[in-house]
């Protein structure tokens, strides 16, 4: 009798433990498995790090014959396999990297039953030769993952994705399971269409990471409050967004100058490098990686400590599944975005100048506007976020930094009649940076060619500086007591609020602005304790002793044990195989 028949006659529980190491399913991990296991199709939305390879691999491992995984990207297959071989699984990928020889050899193995697993590319599931091999062998399961790149309403729209609708009629009788961690109601609506499901059951799973601390931040002296967050968390492997391949490659240079492990990533280099970066962060020997959001996809690397965004993303969807690249073992992260009008601005016009079709830019422009609202809120982030996906929640979430340190509120009556009334009696011609310098009395020559400095308002806000009238303006802008055309230069118009303001009519609350060397972070007992001395001491010993058996077998160190595992062994000290056997994420190889 084989390991995989074996497999076959036990329960799912034990197949969990035996193999996976775990005692407990996660949050509906067991539900979902049984749907896939009874015939039925399923959409299953869960968060990054949430346990949705498992609602796949281990139906795989239950069910007779093999399980097909539809995966975007080479390096997410092959990270996946040698995982699962280290596990005891017999799984392959099929991809372009591979000589026909391989291919040949992963094709044997599939007709002889020894394979329980095949990774394959939404490219090769067209190949009519590799569907021919499809038809001769017996298959238990299909498994779309990444299921939002199907939808043209995602943030990670891929053609050949799409044309993944046949596999429905093709397999009739194998269950399809579509996952992804980011799919709006909209977008949700639009994989079941386009993948031609057959009444699927949607598992929505909470879309809030209680692991992560989300920061936001002006995007003022970026590069100098990165600094100050990295001096804050000493060598802790993290993500560095930028808008640009030229920001990518200069804050990477800059950091590496101030002595940090650090590389760049883009789409602008050629495959090699791009290897090299991703293969070096997965093995701790990169820190930090500055990169386009090319890169991440593919990652399959469980502690992440924490993200930054340079620049703000262009949507909830792509910033969602970025921080969550963080903490992907379950222990605490953090992430810190950046954002400004000029970031904005740029963004607006890559839809602008975009060929879409112009229903396509209307919702990118929404989605770019719920970013902005996202960023410049100072209520409940966690809650925005969570309502975008269509999860109600009033309770204050005690891990964004607006639930952290509360945004402290006064009277900015005065700031704002100001502001409104240098918009009126300029005739609504100012921009918003042109109109901080006219309350603020530069004699700049754009401003003095236009007569603006004769303007009663003119130098009425100099006890301000430049970045506090932004952050205030901005507020005005997110209450609505302003806005910017953006069809007549990005210059500030008046609402139908702004005449109740500049009368006094109303009183206009305002968030004071918070300095920015500050991150609000979890409250920390600082006290150190010599049981958590020798804890800490075990911790660098045992990473130490991981790294040399990755490197022996090849693998990126997060596949031997993650950093939860880790952390599970410290707290429970395991002295016999069986208490070792015990410990959360310790199978039997």
């Amino acid at each position: 009798m084989t390991n995989s028949q074996v497999l076959i006659q036990q329960s799912p529980q034990e197949v969990l433990k035996r193999v996976f190491g775990y005692s407990h399913f996660r949050d509906q991990q067991e539900e979902i498995i049984q749907h896939v296991m009874d015939g039925r199709d399923a959409l299953v939305i869960m968060p990054t790090g949430g346990g949705k390879s498992m609602c796949y691999q281990l139906p795989a491992l239950l069910l007779e014959g093999v399980t097909v995984v539809v995966s975007p990207l080479i390096a997410l297959m092959n990270d996946q396999v040698v995982a699962l071989k280290q596990l005891g699984i017999n799984a392959a990928a099929i991809h372009s990297n591979l000589s026909g020889e391989e291919n040949h050899q992963i094709a044997q193995q599939l007709e002889s039953g020894e394979l329980k697993m095949l990774y394959v590319s939404p490219e090769r599931m067209k190949n009519q030769s590799f569907l021919r091999l499809l038809k001769r062998i017996k298959l238990n399961l299909i498994a779309i993952d990444e299921a939002h790149c199907v939808s043209v309403w995602g943030n990670d729209f891929r053609p050949d994705y799409a044309a993944l609708y046949f596999l429905r009629d093709a397999y009739p009788g194998i269950p399809i399971i579509a996952l992804t961690a980011t799919a709006d109601a909209a977008t949700q609506s639009d994989i079941i269409k386009q993948l031609q499901l057959k009444k699927p059951r949607k598992f929505l799973s909470s879309f809030e990471r209680e692991n992560i601390v989300i920061n936001v931040k002006p995007g003022y002296d970026r590069k100098g409050q990165i600094l100050n967050f990295l001096a804050s968390h000493p060598n802790q492997s993290g993500i560095i967004y930028c808008l640009s391949r030229k920001s990518c490659e200069k804050l990477s240079t800059d950091l590496s100058l101030k002595g940090y492990k650090t590389a760049y990533y883009h789409a602008g280099m050629d495959a090699f490098s791009r290897n090299k970066v991703q293969h070096q962060f997965q093995n701790d020997e990169v820190q930090i990686v500055c990169a386009t959001i090319a890169f991440g996809m593919g990652i399959d690397k469980s502690n992440i400590r924490w993200v930054i965004h340079y620049n703000m993303p262009k949507n909830l969807e792509g910033y969602y599944q970025e921080i969550g690249r963080s903490g992907r073992d379950g222990s605490e992260a953090e992430a810190l975005l950046f954002y400004s009008w000029a970031d904005f601005i740029k963004l607006k016009s890559f839809v602008d100048d975009s060929q879409a079709k112009e229903e396509f830019k209307t919702v990118q422009y929404a989605k770019l506007d719920r970013m902005l609202e996202f960023s410049s809120s100072t209520d409940c982030r966690t809650n925005l976020l969570l309502g975008y996906f269509g999860e109600y929640v009033t309770k204050p979430c005690g891990h964004c930094d607006n639930c952290l340190t509360p945004p402290v509120k006064f009277d900015g009556s005065i700031i704002v009649q100001k502001a409104i009334s240098a918009i009126i009696r300029s005739g609504e011609k100012l921009t918003l940076n042109l109109l901080i310098d006219v309350l603020r009395g530069s004699y700049r020559k754009e401003i003095t060619s236009q007569g603006l400095h004769e303007m009663k308002t003119f130098g009425v806000g100099k006890d301000l500086s430049f970045r506090y009238w932004r952050n205030y303006i901005t507020q005005m802008l997110d209450k609505g007591l302003l806005r910017i055309d953006y069809v007549d230069g990005f210059r500030l118009k008046l609402t139908p609020l702004s005449m109740d303001a500049v009368k006094g009519k109303t009183k206009i609350k305002l968030s004071k602005v918070v300095e920015t060397t500050t991150t609000a972070k979890r409250k920390k007992v600082k006290t150190v304790s010599a049981t958590e001395l020798f804890k800490k001491d075990l911790l660098t010993q045992l990473k130490s002793w991981r790294t040399d058996i990755a490197n022996q077998r090849n693998v990126p160190a997060y596949v031997i044990l993650t950093d939860r595992t880790l952390e599970s062994l410290l707290e429970e000290l395991p002295i016999t195989i069986k208490d070792l056997k015990e410990v959360e994420g310790i199978g039997d190889k």
